[in-house]
């Protein structure tokens, strides 16, 4: 008697159907992709469900159901009554958050629709969350809480949101980079005009330059360096935590190696590390220096840049850019010793602890009011 296969064994064939193996790879494929948008479309909902919570406590506050002395009372019963009928997640500082969340976006507006009559509304009771409206918030739920949590002012939150979206960054990734202050160090960089001026939506005919890609000053506080270290110990930390390295560089860099030695005449020489950049589309040499930037630094860089553009660089890639990445630049001897130079050589500094904040914040709004004064900003 031939036995039937198990209810949830697969069946055994002696033989192979033509073209079966690539099909079955490919509905595979497709039942992947259809349970990863799946759950992307639950968190969507779900955030901005989040984002009709809050906007429901803020109405009701305004409308005179609750005072401002009772603001911690509404939350509280609130907490106690979802919590009992929906389980955890409830908690009142989880629905400060929601309530923070709508502040936020409250500019955001849902569209309600059923099958047989659309309607707009900002205030009618709503059964569900539209999916056009859930695609409002591509981040996770879990960024937004830092994103209106953290951030003071809504340009950082708006810059965050788009860089958080560009790079792919985790919720660990966007935690460091506030913590950091990415936004303000980005914003007290020698491009700090430029990013200020700029829109959040890039222009097709906006060139993209090194200047613009590479930061000045670096933050290397994920280092844990002491006082007294190397330009060895220097490397090994980087190439260890090459992760949030990557981070601090940017979303477009890629690591291609370290100690890549190369020979002219009878000298063997390397770099310390070797990036690729996708949108500069070329090889970024970096060369660490523990002390003061010197024009003699500069020269050695201009060697390797001329090696790397004739024996490392692609028929259709540009022509590699040096960065000098050094603990203390003079920017008179940093102009006048890179300036004019048929290669590219940027020098930048870095540093391995946090900026002072309140300097962060008063040259920014320096910057922004010269900004200002200038009508660079006239007219947004």
């Amino acid at each position: 008697m031939t036995k039937k296969p198990g209810k949830n064994k697969p069946l055994i064939r002696s033989y192979k159907i033509t073209g079966y193996e690539l099909m079955l790879t490919e509905v595979a494929a497709l039942l992947e992709s259809a349970r990863h948008a799946s759950v992307r479309a639950t968190n969507a909902i779900m955030t901005a469900t989040y984002w009709e919570i809050g906007r429901r406590i803020v109405e009701f506050e305004q409308g005179g159901g609750a005072r401002a002395e009772y603001g911690k009372e509404l939350l509280s019963q609130l907490s106690a009554d979802l919590t009992a009928k929906f389980g955890r997640g409830f908690s009142v500082d989880n629905l400060e958050t929601m309530r923070l969340f709508y502040r936020a976006y409250s500019s955001l507006r849902i569209e309600n629709a059923t099958a047989s009559s659309p309607v707009k509304s900002e205030t009618v009771s709503r059964k569900f969350i539209s999916a056009d409206f859930a695609n409002r918030f591509p981040l996770p739920w879990s960024h937004y809480v830092l994103l209106v949590r953290r951030t003071r002012t809504s340009e950082a939150r708006t810059f965050y949101e788009a860089e958080a979206l560009r790079g792919g960054w985790s919720v660990r990734q966007l935690e460091r980079q506030i913590s950091t202050q990415f936004y303000e160090r980005t914003a007290l960089s020698r491009n700090k005009a430029a990013m200020l001026k700029k829109g959040s939506k890039p222009l097709p005919e906006d060139a993209v330059i090194p200047e613009e890609e590479i930061k000045d000053p670096f933050v290397l506080e994920f280092l844990g360096l002491k006082d007294e270290y190397s330009e060895n110990d220097l490397e090994e930390a980087l190439i260890f935590k090459l992760e949030t390295f990557l981070l601090e560089l940017g979303g477009d860099f890629a690591f291609v190696g370290r100690q890549r030695r190369l020979r002219i005449g009878d000298e063997w020489y390397r770099v310390d590390l070797l990036f690729y950049h996708r949108r500069l589309r070329c090889l970024v040499i970096i060369d660490l220096k523990l002390g003061k930037f010197t024009h003699a630094d500069a020269g050695q860089m201009h060697i390797y840049l001329n090696y790397a553009r004739e024996h490392w660089t692609h028929p259709n890639e540009n022509p590699p850019v040096g960065l000098i990445l050094c603990a203390q630049k003079d920017y008179a001897v940093a102009h006048y010793a890179l300036e004019g130079l048929p290669n590219k050589v940027l020098a930048a500094e870095y540093r391995t602890a946090l900026p002072d904040e309140k300097t962060l914040v008063a040259e920014i709004e320096k910057t922004r009011r010269m900004l200002e004064i200038g009508g660079i900003l006239r007219g947004k």
